[in-house]
């Protein structure tokens, strides 16, 4: 295997990758992603993530070095990189020193099973977690509608601990495009509401053509959305606290959904 040497920060590839750590449109134009860490580099390619480069520092390799070698094999191309070019890539504070150029994956799946909805969900850490907790809790698809954040962005990775590697997320940009798939395959659509007058989600028995609904961290589901709902339902609360923040609230509501 040829595996090369970068040694400079003006390299124009690390400039090219600096920027796509910074830029969701970037990353789409281009049609990849970098994933940074020694597990979660070695969970994209264990995931069937095709891998267009890998880079690692001479101190990620013997300290990471059987992650590594899970890659090595399935990257087109190889780069052994300088400790100070992992600082610079890094989106985190202490780097391991182990990165891959990633491919964005063509998802052919459609909506299928039991499915959450999230609407304008912005929070990068919210968003990995929700992706890690439907992983976990066995739903089958993820409609993103409205503005959300991009689920390739690095802390996004990082919080879903390579569920989005695997998760059947599907686009759907406004809640009459959500509506319209939705009704196709027959499902059921709920929004979930922090209010007294919604149905009590404990009441409710959730089907295979379940599909609920979780709004933005700060605005909830839209007025749209709520009108495209055939039930509201909310999460009893017995404290104080008025509502719960996204990630909370979609684990909850996954965990009723599946149990």
């Amino acid at each position: 295997m040829n595996i090369k040497s970068i040694t400079s920060k003006k390299n124009p590839l690390i400039k090219e990758l600096s920027l796509l750590n910074k830029s969701a449109s970037l990353r789409y134009e281009k049609g990849v992603y970098i994933a940074e860490g020694a597990r979660l580099v070695s969970d994209a390619a264990l995931s069937g993530i095709e891998i267009e480069m890998l880079f690692f520092t001479k101190t990620a390799e013997n300290k990471y070095f059987s992650y590594i070698n899970q890659v090595l094999n399935k990257a087109k191309e190889v780069y052994i990189i300088e400790d100070f070019i992992a600082e610079t890539l890094s989106a985190t504070k202490n780097s391991q020193g182990v990165f891959a150029l990633c491919k964005i994956k063509e998802n052919k799946k459609g909506i299928e099973g039991k499915t959450v909805i999230l609407e304008n969900i912005q929070d990068p850490t919210n968003m990995g977690t929700v992706l890690r907790t439907a992983e976990a809790l066995g739903i089958n698809t993820i409609i993103l509608s409205g503005e959300c954040c991009d689920i390739y962005s690095p802390k996004v990775l990082r919080a879903s601990m390579g569920a989005v590697f695997r998760a059947n997320i599907q686009y759907l940009k406004t809640p009459t495009e959500v509506k319209t798939a939705l009704i196709k395959e027959k499902y059921s659509i709920y929004g979930s509401v922090p209010l007294n007058t919604a149905e009590k989600i404990t009441a409710i028995e959730f089907n295979n053509k379940s599909a609920v609904a979780i709004g933005n961290e700060g605005d909830g589901l839209s007025e749209e959305f709520k009108n495209i709902c055939d039930s509201l339902i909310t999460i009893p609360m017995l404290g104080r606290a008025e509502s719960l923040n996204a990630a909370a609230a979609a684990s909850i509501i996954m965990w009723e959904m599946t149990r």
